[in-house]
């Protein structure tokens, strides 16, 4: 069997690139030296620690309604990030996403006899990034470990993990629920985050007759986090994915693309009876990519185990890995679970121990940014409603931005309508995020003072701020290049009003026929007459006045 296996593996342009296999060792605060012993101690799924304030409804179908009346979920999630780092985890190739199959791979990634791995410090310096931001205990001296697991995409045999002594654990994280999902707030537990390397890539023929191998993404450097099993539906897990996604972009240890297999989430579901303590047997699904997968898979699959129940063939719910069908909606058998000993873990004997001194660790946490919980307690404090404080802290780069243009002087809620109305909608059109603009948060809190101080209306302001959008430049010089002062003088509108009303002495006998409506045509034909720069609030009561004159 296995001669069969690899003959239909073919090599796809192997191509030894000249890498040093020894990089120059950097200062750093951290030091590193051989392990000694080991110490065998293993993870237990532990019980729901954490409940929610307010319980988020579930939105899935009537069926699903029905079985979580008489079954609970339990749902736990493992996060593969992909670092952000210039090169892999243990050697000196660059760690380049899209470059051409095989360019990026010397003999440690390859896995050739005599190469040996060297750890790449940024490596550990994201882990205790990510570990600090999940509010996880770090452990001063961590180890990695061999894991004995057959990937026809890992050329050496093993994955170079860590098993028994991760380097941070014991921590959680905070989730909002979305208002449109029943709203709350929830802590979820995170049971480890351990550092670790990707695997490569087998490219599949259209035939299946074989499968070719890319190894430019073996030896990547991942940071895993295992969640504690206290989701409790699909809609939860997607928040805390999606929240994860918000955390590694904002700590800039990943760029968590899902559709690039930056971020990648294996979810564990099991239900059982209302009531029980016990949990039911797991099922994994592996390698989701989008959040919405992530939200119907566990909702197909919680459907499917309780269908099972109902049938009195709860025995037929074994421990296994299965694949979401995105296709047919639905979830396969991939294969039967494998247990600990099928990994067959030791310590890795050609890397030294890690160890963190205490100042290290200080100064990564006092270099942290605000992470986004921070942000959406701070919002909701500045009087933010959840909608607003959820859509602003979603991208770190619009938070960045609103937070530049309320520092210079502007009001918070009017702030917060033009980044999440009209900007929102013209980043959405043109297909940018906020950083490829041309406007410049000052110009925006410019642009915010001068409507509300009555200098442009705000009609004036959205032709302005598109502009700014497209080709920069500033409010007061496009006000004066263009005289868009707002008209504000009492007897010049009037002069407008009283022309507008003369010329249409039918509209007028319509109007006070009772026909009030026609109230908008003859503001509509002042403001194109004063080009739009009338006053609107000075214009609509002189208005009224005019046509509701008696003479």
């Amino acid at each position: 069997m296995s001669t069969t296996l690899f003959r239909t593996i073919q090599p796809n342009q192997f191509t030894l690139v000249g890498t040093a296999l020894f990089r120059r060792r950097r200062r750093s605060n951290f030091s590193v030296r051989c392990c000694g012993t080991q110490t065998t101690t293993t993870t237990q799924e532990a019980k729901q620690s954490s409940q929610s304030r307010i319980a988020p409804k579930n939105h899935g179908s009537n069926k699903l309604d029905e079985i979580l009346r008489d079954y609970e979920a339990v749902i736990g999630i493992e996060t593969h990030v992909q670092l952000s780092t210039f090169t892999k985890a243990f050697c000196s190739c660059p760690n380049n996403y899209g470059s051409h199959p095989n360019t990026s791979i010397c003999p440690v990634c390859m896995g050739l006899p005599g190469a040996l791995p060297v750890l790449s410090s940024k490596v550990v310096e994201f882990g205790v990034r990510l570990g600090l931001a999940l509010n996880c205990d770090l452990s001063l001296k961590s180890k990695f470990d061999r894991k004995q697991y057959f990937y026809p995409d890992l050329p050496k045999g093993y994955q170079i993990s860590q098993f028994d002594i991760p380097i941070a654990s014991g921590g959680y994280v905070d989730v909002d629920i979305p208002l449109e999902f029943g709203g709350g707030h929830r802590r979820f537990g995170i049971t480890r985050v351990h550092m670790e390397e990707d695997a490569g890539k087998l490219l599949h023929s259209d035939t299946g007759d074989y499968s070719q191998v890319d190894l430019n993404r073996a030896g990547v450097p991942l940071l895993e986090i295992v969640s504690e099993p206290d989701m409790r539906s699909g809609i939860e897990a997607a928040e805390y994915a999606s929240e994860m996604q918000r955390i590694v972009r904002y700590l800039g240890v990943s760029n968590g693309n899902m559709q690039e297999g930056s971020l990648r989430c294996d979810v564990n579901v099991s239900i059982r009876p209302i009531g029980q303590a016990e949990f039911g047997t797991k099922v994994e699904i592996k390698n989701l990519n989008a959040f919405s997968a992530i939200s119907r898979a566990i909702d197909f699959e919680i459907t499917r185990q309780a269908l099972l129940y109902n049938q009195g063939q709860a025995d037929q719910i074994v421990c296994e890995t299965r694949l979401w069908e995105e296709g047919a909606q639905k979830s396969v058998t991939m294969r039967k679970k494998e247990g600990l000993a099928d990994y067959r873990y030791f310590p890795e004997p050609d890397l030294p121990e890690v160890i963190l001194t205490q100042e290290y660790v200080d100064s990564i946490h006092s270099s942290l940014p605000e992470l986004p919980e921070g942000k959406r307690r701070r919002y909701e404090a500045m009087g933010l409603g959840m909608q607003d404080v959820l859509f602003l802290a979603n991208d770190v780069s619009v938070a960045d931005f609103f937070d530049a243009v309320i520092g210079k002087g502007a009001e918070v809620k009017l702030a917060a309508n033009w980044i999440m109305g009209d900007i929102a909608a013209y980043l959405k059109n043109e297909n940018i995020s906020i950083n490829d603009v041309k406007l410049t948060p000052q110009e925006l809190a410019e642009l915010i003072a001068a409507i509300k101080d009555g200098t442009i209306s705000g009609k004036i302001g959205k032709q302005i701020l598109f502009e700014l959008l497209a080709k920069g430049g500033t409010v007061q010089g496009m006000i004066k290049a263009k005289d868009l002062v707002q008209i504000t003088d009492p007897a010049e509108i009037e002069k407008m009003v009283l022309k507008v009303v003369s010329e249409n002495p039918k509209q007028l006998e319509q109007y006070r026929s009772g026909r009030t409506k026609l109230e908008g045509y003859f503001a509509g034909q002042v403001m194109k007459m004063s080009k739009g720069k009338a006053n609107p609030g000075l214009l609509n009561k002189i208005l009224l006045e005019k046509l509701n004159a008696k003479d």
